[in-house]
């Protein structure tokens, strides 16, 4: 029997008082009488359990905006992009004026059913993670499947900037050989440069080191590339994929956005067609959650300085890369040569997250989400303040 229908029978049936009733019971003298109040006007529904949420959620989330989050993810879904509660954040954020926590954005898509549950998958933590610090420091390659439209299968072959996950290289083939992973590779240095070092899984395509005792020692063509170029060669251990994950997971990007355009490519011509626009799409728009405030590849490795393959590096130098946000009184701080030098950006820029890269005395600062040079200078050793306009 429940404590209020204790209380009522107490006092309607047995004629004991108030104050009888709260003494024995431990309830309050209020509580007593708004339940008698309840019990003249309801009879037995006063015993039914009452909801305590409040009649009234001034901060709840607006209609419309949870509207928005639900629209939006549908329309990234559409598209072959990810609509996971940080991507719809940084959208709602820079496309709709509007800033929604992840985890309030994660509550909107469980409540609408909008997320499918997945079984517990191995902690982050369990991984460990590396990264390049210096674009052209590390590529990484693979090549994956796609059928077209008329069942042919091709190969799509992947270079990948290892530190900003920029899309250096990507190209689709009847298969891939190795003549194509040096060609490839040659048009991508081309265009960007030589790498310091690649990293690549065993293929026979990439390296013959695990090939038979036969051949072993010595190189196919892209090794031999490598090897004339001064550029290290790494590969991953066998059966170990985590270790090539970049570029495995930008695959697993691309090929959900091929599988969802609505015109499926039936020739090798059209699908490399799809994939110029949709490195384009990667490189140049689509935030990217691995990369510092949600920037794009391209604003990062076009706006940072390149590393150099063996011989061309110069050790004599010193050079970092910093990331800072820049203080209220609009200034940076750097240590050089033992000292803290206070760099000056501008108030207008307070609280902007941005990116220091540091070579010697000179010094660059980028705005970190927009690539934006905002200052760029050389380090008055006999002064602390570096102002913007030195006197």
């Amino acid at each position: 029997m429940s404590k209020a229908r204790l209380v009522i029978t107490a006092v309607t049936l047995e004629n004991r008082t108030v104050a009888e009733v709260v003494a024995d019971y431990g309830v309050s003298r209020s509580w007593v009488y708004e339940l008698l109040a309840r019990y003249r006007v309801e009879g037995e529904a006063a015993f039914e359990p009452r909801s305590r949420a409040p009649k009234t959620t001034p901060g709840a989330t607006p209609p419309e905006t949870v509207e928005l989050v639900l629209q939006l993810r549908k329309e990234l879904l559409a598209a072959g992009h990810d609509a996971g509660a940080d991507t719809l954040g940084w959208h709602l954020t820079h496309h709709h004026q509007t800033t929604l926590s992840r985890a309030t954005i994660h509550r909107i898509l469980t409540r609408a059913g909008a997320i499918t549950p997945e079984p517990k998958k191995r902690p982050k933590s369990s991984y460990i993670r590396f990264e390049a610090a210096m674009p052209n420091e590390c590529w990484q390659s693979d090549f994956t499947h796609y059928r077209l439209s008329t069942g042919q299968n091709t190969e799509i072959i992947t270079w990948l900037d290892d530190c900003t996950r920029y899309a250096l290289h990507v190209s689709a083939h009847r298969a891939i050989t190795t003549p194509i992973v040096k060609a490839t590779f040659r048009e991508a240095a081309g265009q960007h440069g030589i790498p310091a070092s690649t990293l690549t899984d065993n293929g026979m395509v990439y390296t013959v080191r695990l090939a038979s005792t036969g051949h072993r020692g010595g190189r196919n063509g892209f090794e031999q590339q490598l090897r004339d170029w001064h550029v290290e060669q790494k590969n991953s251990r066998p059966n170990h994929p985590t270790t090539c994950g970049k570029v495995e997971r930008f695959q697993q990007t691309m090929k959900k956005w091929l599988r969802a355009q609505p015109a499926q490519p039936a020739t090798i011509a059209e699908l490399q067609a799809l994939l110029d626009q949709f490195v384009t799409e990667y490189n140049q728009h689509r935030p990217h959650r691995s990369l510092p405030h949600r920037a794009t590849p391209a604003t990062l490795y076009e706006s940072m300085p390149k590393a150099l393959p063996g011989p061309a590096r110069n050790a004599e130098t010193h050079d970092r890369i910093r990331h800072d946000i820049v203080d209220k009184a609009g200034t940076v701080t750097l240590r050089v040569h033992g000292q803290l030098r206070h760099i000056g950006i501008g108030r207008t820029h307070a609280r902007t997250h941005v990116i220091l890269l540091v070579h010697d005395l000179d010094v660059r600062v980028i705005n970190a989400i927009t690539g934006e040079l905002l200052r760029e200078l050389t380090i008055d050793l006999s002064k602390d303040y570096q102002p913007r306009t030195p006197k």
